[in-house]
């Protein structure tokens, strides 16, 4: 089993990274691009014998202790099968 783990920016903390990306982008003739918000992204393996569930709640508590600062970002768990 697998889960994936996206953490970014909450909408209301500065993305200066994401400026930047957009910028450049702009800059190179992509016009359409209104805005660009970076982030993490994080693939986990886990060992047999979880369930679903056991594996989302392990998952869930690995993003919000460890992987995401809960203060500025958010961050969303898929586990896949």
């Amino acid at each position: 089993m697998k889960a994936r783990v996206f953490v970014t920016l909450k909408s209301t903390v500065l993305d200066p990274q994401g400026q930047t990306v957009h910028h450049a982008l702009n800059s190179l003739g992509h016009k359409a691009i209104a805005d660009v918000r970076q982030g993490k992204y994080f693939e986990i393996g886990l060992s047999g014998g979880l369930s679903r569930e056991e594996a989302l709640r392990e998952v869930e508590t690995i993003a919000h202790d460890v992987l995401a600062n809960p203060v500025i970002e958010e961050y969303r768990v898929e586990i896949l099968d």
